[in-house]
């Protein structure tokens, strides 16, 4: 069994005293792991950074075996551990993929937002709203999508400035009425007409990350969400 595509490391793990095992994510194979001879040499080390982008070529002897990978560089990503909240913003994304994804399951939409953000967080330019609407495509592909294009309850395209909690739908001023305190704010940034008193970033990131935790954490993994991404979210808010 043999392939060869581009991926970006997004796990390393020490294997015996030479080796390393990684975990990429490619367009073609979604997260995939593999055993990289020689890996836990120095320059070895240096190419399986998280956030580095590698030609890869992927061998085993059977389908549901661990494999071995060849590697050449393609891309370093180095601004990404000169800045502290681009690093930050590195660990989240890598975190969550190797938390959300089966293994093997090619997710490509998903993979090539996750270049684009990478590149932004490596090239400085601001990037934290792409950032939510990553993790709005993260739960979107693990089948847990919000629907924010009309009122759940009046079925209204206009003024939308609630999401349910329990659903992920929107819900206009009218169709809350009384019900409103215990719905979420929508921010004008993700499509929603509230009057945005607060954070508009900080609005949708508690949107995604309450899905994130009580649906995808709580229901489909199991365990709690990786803790670089309430780390992220303290530097972006803070």
């Amino acid at each position: 069994m043999e392939w060869q595509a581009e991926g970006t490391v997004i796990a390393r793990r020490p294997h015996g005293e030479t080796a390393a095992i990684i975990e990429v994510m490619t367009v073609e194979y979604g997260r995939h792991a593999g055993l990289v001879p020689g890996g836990a040499s120095l320059r070895r080390a240096a190419l399986l950074q998280p956030g580095t982008r590698l030609a890869l070529r992927w061998r085993a002897r059977q389908a549901d075996a661990l494999g071995h990978f060849s590697i050449e560089p393609a891309r370093a990503r180095a601004g990404l551990l000169g800045d502290p909240l681009a690093l930050a913003g590195l660990n989240a994304v890598c975190a969550l993929l190797s938390f959300a994804l089966p293994e093997r399951d090619p997710h490509p939409r998903l993979a090539l937002m996750t270049e684009s953000l990478l590149d932004a967080m490596d090239g400085g330019a601001d990037w934290c709203e792409a950032y939510l609407i990553w993790e709005m495509r993260l739960l979107q592909e693990m089948g847990l999508g919000l629907d924010l294009g009309e009122c759940a309850v009046t079925g209204a395209r206009e003024g939308l400035a609630w999401v349910s909690p329990k659903s992920g739908r929107a819900v206009s001023r009218a169709g809350a009425g009384e019900w409103a305190n215990r719905l979420l704010p929508l921010p004008a940034i993700m499509g929603g007409a509230g009057d945005n008193r607060g954070n508009g970033l900080a609005e949708g990131l508690a949107i995604t990350g309450h899905f994130l935790n009580a649906r995808l954490a709580g229901e489909l993994v199991g365990r709690p969400l990786p803790a670089a991404r309430a780390r992220l979210i303290r530097r972006l808010l803070g």
